[in-house]
């Protein structure tokens, strides 16, 4: 598929972008949550707990899920390609994986957030360290999905490897 060189960089500015609200999304999430988990001050975890839930739904939820359809729609109109590079691929595995665990683990939030606005915080010690090493898990896969865009290892997979060998159907690589 073609398009022109200013969708590909709006693609682009959109992809970068989400990534990196996504990136400080997480990263203030972290602060919220060691705040919870360190402070002595109730009302203090209570705000953190609230701020983390409405963190969570309303900027780090639609900054993954961009994000991700963003990377899809730009490796499929670009040289790159979806399934030639293996950097691609495990771009798109940590993303897909981040996304998923995101959104599976919202729950221990949920409830903590839940108990926060009633005011009955209970210890929830076990469910308070969960939550921040999620979140940092969450943000070492941001960085090395990072680290991937921005040192694109080499190494091309069965499918880029067959687009080499036959130019005719490399589609965009074939134009370059």
């Amino acid at each position: 598929m073609t398009i022109t060189p200013r969708i590909r960089k709006l693609l682009l500015a959109i992809h970068i972008a989400s990534s990196i609200g996504w990136f400080g999304a997480v990263a203030s999430f972290i602060a919220l949550a060691i705040a919870g988990r360190t402070s002595r001050d109730a009302e203090l975890v209570r705000a953190a707990y609230l701020a983390m839930k409405v963190t969570a739904v309303f900027v780090i939820i639609p900054f993954s899920l961009i994000a991700l359809l963003s990377g899809v729609a730009q490796s499929l109109v670009t040289p790159w390609g979806l399934a030639r590079h293996y950097w691609v691929l495990a771009k798109l595995a940590l993303t897909v994986v981040a996304t998923f665990l995101l959104l599976t683990h919202l729950t221990p939030v949920n409830w903590l957030s839940n108990a926060a606005m009633k005011g009955t915080l209970p210890d929830y010690g076990w469910m308070r360290v969960q939550i921040l090493a999620y979140a940092c898990g969450g943000l070492a896969m941001l960085i090395a999905a990072f680290t991937l865009a921005i040192f694109k290892p080499r190494g091309l997979t069965r499918s880029g490897l067959r687009a080499q060998r036959h130019p005719e159907t490399r589609g965009e690589l074939a134009r370059k």
